[in-house]
């Protein structure tokens, strides 16, 4: 854990908390996280394609019964 000061537009927060209708800290952590998600889509996005599955639809399909 590390602790910060950051100042930051009173509306830009109190717009984020109207959202997330958490109090600062955790819309700040829900802000990182959402933030730290989108990269990791954007990373897996270059990965589109790259990748041959060896599995076809109806065996995973048929997987679960």
């Amino acid at each position: 854990m590390r602790k910060i000061t950051v100042e930051v537009p009173e509306r830009d927060l109190e717009g984020a908390q109207a959202l997330t209708g958490l109090g600062v800290t955790e819309t700040v952590r829900a802000g990182l996280k959402t933030l730290s998600s989108i990269r990791a889509q954007q990373e897996l996005r270059k990965l589109r394609g790259t990748y041959q599955f060896s599995i076809d639809l109806n065996t995973l399909r048929d997987d679960g019964e």
